[in-house]
């Protein structure tokens, strides 16, 4: 295949609100930069007449999509790569996801038709309560723990691609990350409460749960992990500008990968916008394109302990 495969999350503010040239303006800026996948957040309005907005994105992308419940993120794909398997709209997650997330099985078409597919998922973890984030990663887990019958009729853990906003911060520990913002310093009261969390001592401290459960079910941070391995930190800039009220620069959206697919993770960086386009800049993940059908099609004939599909 040659090419590498595009990856991209990002959260565009209120998918533009009612401003439709607004949002003109952000599928042009995905569309300039060739995703294969896609991480979408925030599509409110999307499902508004006929879900009109919707098929206008899809358009403006030249993309597949998948709107999650309530139109609060979704997946799209590119047609040539990606095939859809099935989808899992649990009705539990619902309750509870402040904001539901879109979870799509997707055959990456490369790879053959004996190959496993692959798990995606966008979702937005809650902005103003670090109990509901918590809640909500542990069901993100779930992700993981889909299986697939082979054309051998073993069954396997699918591997799992996915991003979204995660309103908290990255466990401190990786070179070159942003450090945590100091709670005393962040102006805004109220938003010392939305990103922190009572620790076991009872005092507060900076709301990194997201990241400690999903990195605990073997979903690996892609930015933490390539610079890791090359040393290169610039997978690790910022993905909303720091704010008198906010507090400092934070790396809030992030995509994670099974540790599987690690080895096809060539590169991550950070596509920054402007202020008055979206308040999230776009990570992007770069695949290697021979690799993650290699694995794929290793992933059919590796039996794994199940769980739940």
């Amino acid at each position: 295949m040659g090419r590498s495969i595009t990856v991209l999350c990002w959260n565009f503010e209120a998918n533009g609100g009612t401003d439709a040239t607004k949002r003109k303006e952000a599928n042009q800026l995905l569309a300039s930069l060739q995703p294969d996948l896609l991480f979408r957040q925030e599509m409110w309005g999307a499902d508004a007449k006929g879900k009109s907005v919707m098929d206008s994105m899809e358009e403006d992308l030249a993309l597949h999509g998948w709107l999650g419940p309530s139109s609060h993120t979704a997946v799209f794909a590119t047609p040539t790569l990606f095939s859809p398997v099935r989808g899992w709209p649990d009705k539990d997650a619902e309750t509870i996801w402040k904001m539901p997330p879109t979870v799509q099985g997707l055959r990456f078409l490369p790879a053959g038709p004996d190959a496993v597919p692959v798990v995606c998922g966008s979702y937005h973890h809650n902005y103003a309560s670090s109990t509901q984030r918590h809640a909500e990663a542990d069901w993100a887990t779930t992700f993981a723990d889909k299986t697939w019958i082979t054309p051998a009729g073993t069954a396997v853990k699918l591997p799992v691609l996915m991003g979204g906003d995660h309103n908290s911060y990255p466990v401190p520990g990786a070179p070159g990350d942003l450090p945590l913002p100091v709670l005393e310093e962040i102006r805004d009261r109220r938003h010392r409460v939305h990103r922190s969390c009572l620790g076991p001592d009872g005092t507060r401290r900076m709301c990194t749960c997201p990241d400690e459960t999903l990195r605990t079910a073997g979903l690996e941070d892609v930015a933490r992990h390539i610079a890791a391995r090359s040393g290169n930190t610039h997978s690790l800039a910022r993905t909303v500008t720091g704010c008198a009220t906010h507090g400092p620069d934070a790396r809030i959206d992030r995509i994670y990968a099974s540790e599987g697919l690690l080895p096809a993770v060539s590169d991550v960086d950070v596509i920054e916008v402007p202020l008055d386009m979206s308040d999230h800049h776009i990570v992007r993940a770069r695949l290697d394109g021979d690799t993650p059908a290699d694995i794929l099609r290793q992933e059919a004939h590796t039996p794994q302990e199940t769980g739940a599909a």
